[in-house]
């Protein structure tokens, strides 16, 4: 999921990687996004448009952790996948065990 690898990006700072792929977005979610980016990037201006996009008010306390922390919430809540920190080399899941028959 495009928004979830921009997170990712974000959270390892890496902004300039976030916003080639947020503002190939035009969602609500994307522009949010796009504007935490560039509210990490240093570029106010531009962070407000962006946030005036998604419809949401622009933080005063300009807290990019929360915001992305709240972005998250807001992908999980339309269903998207985890967006979390995956290690590569973990093994997959296990499925769960099917019932014995007992009879």
């Amino acid at each position: 999921m495009p928004l979830g690898t921009a997170i990712r990006h974000l959270k390892k700072g890496e902004w300039d990687k976030a916003h080639a792929i947020v503002q190939q977005d035009e969602s609500k979610l994307g522009c949010w996004a796009h504007g935490i980016v560039h509210m990490v990037e240093g570029d106010l201006g531009n962070s407000r448009y962006w946030y005036r996009r998604a419809g949401r008010p622009f933080p005063k306390d300009r807290d990019v952790d929360r915001e992305v922390a709240e972005l998250v919430a807001a992908l999980k809540s339309e269903g998207e996948p985890e967006v979390g920190f995956k290690n590569p080399e973990a093994p997959p899941p296990r499925p769960p065990a099917q019932p014995r028959n007992r009879g």
